[in-house]
């Protein structure tokens, strides 16, 4: 849900003539990695300051490298109120200052996330596991008004909750347009 309301605004984005990138963290801390080994991260991070809408999934997932923490910082740092940016997250907001790691980055991080924030929660099951259930299962919950219990899947059996709850952070730039500068984070609250 997080992930595809995160992309559904980029793809929205893009039908009004903004530029939009998705990645997910990992893939972006492995990107600027590579940039800093042979000498181009300023142009990738000049790149990424410029796109109109920067996707970014899995945030917080893992604790940051503080090389991780720097890079983010200056993303965060140029997108500020000039574009937008889209995170989702598992992590519940409340736990990225500890995911971030140096409090004082993690505080320049989080001020630049949050300011000016709106929040939107979503709540309930999974998209991957209604879109897993069975035909007969999904009829017989139509019949009778309540849902059976599907097969458990690896991370339900693993203690995580059935029900998850997400929240959605937009922040606005008063200067500039809406859709050009904002921050929108998707993660449990």
């Amino acid at each position: 849900g997080k992930s595809w309301l995160a992309c559904a605004l980029a793809h929205k984005a893009c039908r009004d003539g903004f530029f939009a990138v998705h990645k997910r963290m990992a893939e972006l801390f492995r990107d600027l990695a590579v940039a800093r080994a042979d000498g181009s991260i300023g142009s990738v991070l000049a790149k990424l300051a410029r796109t109109d809408v920067l996707v970014l999934d899995d945030f917080a997932m893992a604790p940051m490298k503080d090389s991780e923490r720097r890079d983010f910082l200056e993303i965060c740092d140029d997108r500020y109120q000039r574009r937008s940016t889209i995170l989702t997250s598992q992590m519940p907001v409340a736990h990225w200052h500890e995911q971030i790691g140096d409090p004082s980055i993690a505080d320049s991080i989080m001020d630049r996330l949050v300011h000016n924030a709106h929040r939107i929660d979503l709540d309930g099951e999974s998209i991957r596991k209604k879109r897993g259930r069975k035909p007969a299962e999904e009829d017989a919950s139509d019949r009778h008004g309540s849902t059976p219990t599907p097969t458990p899947e690896p991370w339900f059996a693993a203690g995580q909750p059935a029900q998850r709850a997400a929240t959605c952070l937009w922040t606005r730039s008063l200067a500039a347009g809406a859709a050009r500068s904002g921050t929108l984070s998707v993660g449990p609250f």
